[in-house]
């Protein structure tokens, strides 16, 4: 498999990153509470959205497959950072759906909501709380 992305140092504790394949770019900052302006994601921030968005992405695929309508489906993202060694100790998700399902298709999509690599790839000391949302809840 090639080079997935590249990242450039752009001084003042910022990167930008550029996806090879099609050229889009994603800017870091570091946050304000680590000696940066905040302006727009960090490393860590894009962490705990990358599992989000995984997580819908997965959803997305399995719903495809079983005719489930998921579009406008949104995720509110927390994440929780620790000292000494610096890191994140906690990712808070909630997911919310604009439709209601079947109890059967609730439990299609949440369980594979949980199997998304990027959770499967993240250290098991840290604590992940996934709350799903549905409109008749």
């Amino acid at each position: 498999m090639g080079d997935l992305s590249t990242v450039e140092y752009k001084g003042d504790l910022r990167t930008e990153a550029v996806h090879l394949d099609s050229g889009e770019q994603i800017h870091t900052d570091a946050p304000k509470d680590n000696e940066g302006k905040g302006e727009t994601f960090s490393p860590t921030d894009l962490v705990a959205t990358s599992l989000a968005s995984c997580m819908i992405t997965v959803m997305g695929i399995k719903a495809k497959q079983h005719g489930i309508n998921m579009v406008g489906t949104t995720a509110d993202v927390v994440k929780e950072m620790a000292a000494d060694p610096r890191r994140i100790s906690a990712i808070r998700i909630n997911i919310h759906f604009l439709n209601n399902y079947s109890d059967k298709e609730r439990i299609i999509l949440e369980r594979t909501a949980n199997t998304c690599p990027v959770g499967n790839s993240l250290s098991d000391e840290l604590a992940v709380e996934i709350h799903f949302n549905y409109p008749d809840k």
